[in-house]
């Protein structure tokens, strides 16, 4: 038996997630659009939900969001704004989910916080049937966000997106921001073929 996965990094300040100066460098309402562009979603994964900012974004547009965060204080917050939404404390290492069991898997600024990167993506991917959006900080110093070293350089997320077999990566640079949108082409595939 396996001892419990224990992360090295944490977020924890939760008070601050929700902050109005985090929550206007966000762009919440341009990266759910986005991210909604193009597909026919109904249901979204948001994994590391934190407070369920986007979560409650991508709620508010009709879909059945559920989320997974590490921090059990994050989910408490959360369910204060999302008391429908299925929320449930797990890693991105480990999502306590079916394959394909959600259309969207999102994973909004957690990816530069998980310990093994490359494992959290192919979980992603395995629980998404046809998207998995990422948005990570734009690889710059800045005076908001994390240290430069604590980010990831757009070359190693092409490269780990390859690793597990999205070979194809869109992506939106926002103002401190930036979506990297990989589409599930096994679903695109069954579907062409299906017709």
């Amino acid at each position: 038996m396996h001892a419990p996965h224990v992360h090295r990094h944490r977020f924890t300040q939760v008070e601050c997630l929700r902050s109005p100066e985090r929550v206007a460098h966000l762009e919440i309402e341009r990266v759910a659009d986005q991210v909604l562009t193009n597909v026919s979603a109904h249901t979204l994964l948001d994994v590391g939900t934190g407070t369920g900012l986007f979560a409650e974004a991508f709620y508010k547009r009709g879909l059945t969001v559920a989320g997974i965060d590490a921090n059990p204080k994050m989910l408490e917050v959360a369910r204060q704004y999302l008391p429908d939404a299925e929320l449930r404390q797990a890693t991105a290492e480990k999502i306590p989910f079916p394959a394909q069991a959600f259309d969207i898997v999102f994973m909004g600024l957690v990816l530069h916080e998980i310990d093994e990167i490359l494992t959290a993506l192919q979980e992603a991917r395995r629980v998404a049937s046809q998207r998995v959006a990422i948005l990570e900080w734009s690889y710059r110093t800045e005076d908001f966000g994390p240290g430069l070293e604590e980010r990831i350089p757009p070359e190693t997320m092409a490269s780990l997106c390859r690793q597990i077999g999205f070979e194809d990566m869109e992506t939106f640079p926002l103002e401190k921001l930036v979506l990297y949108l990989l589409p599930e082409y096994n679903k695109i595939i069954n579907m062409i073929k299906s017709c």
